[in-house]
């Protein structure tokens, strides 16, 4: 099983989590393109209920593309993006796979809102893509 655990640049706040992760994507709406200052995001969903954090946690909210709203947390001292906590992903918890202290198993197995890409940052060719949400 994977190892889900990470923590921000500063080191000021670390999560855990034993649980295997639920499913691992890549989002690319504009909410998360301007969060992370990248094209995209890399996320690893695991149970919010099995995820332990320490150290100060602020959020965010907004509404995503789906409507519902999306809380951000991240660490009040170097900024540092860590969960997204989304409405539509109810009872899980999206964490941002380049936190995590051991990224190299991480592969989307999609990658949502895809009509959002940039040029300069597409999937690679053949992954399973969506132009927004999947069907649900």
């Amino acid at each position: 099983m994977p190892k889900v655990e990470g923590g921000c640049l500063c080191g000021a706040v670390r999560y855990s989590s034993d649980a295997e992760p639920a499913l691992v994507a890549a989002c690319h709406c504009r909410n998360c393109q301007k969060a992370t200052g990248s094209g995209h995001t890399y996320n690893v969903a695991v149970p919010a209920a099995l995820v332990r954090i320490e150290g100060p946690i602020k959020r965010y909210r907004s509404s995503g593309g789906s409507g519902k709203e999306v809380s951000r947390m991240f660490c009040p001292e170097c900024g540092s993006q860590l969960i997204i906590e989304a409405g539509l992903f109810a009872g899980l918890y999206l964490i941002a796979a380049g936190t995590l202290d051991d990224p190299s198993w991480v592969t989307p197995g999609i990658h949502i809102w895809t009509a959002s890409v940039p040029v300069w940052d597409q999937p690679r060719a053949g992954a399973t893509s969506f132009p927004q949400l999947p069907p649900m």
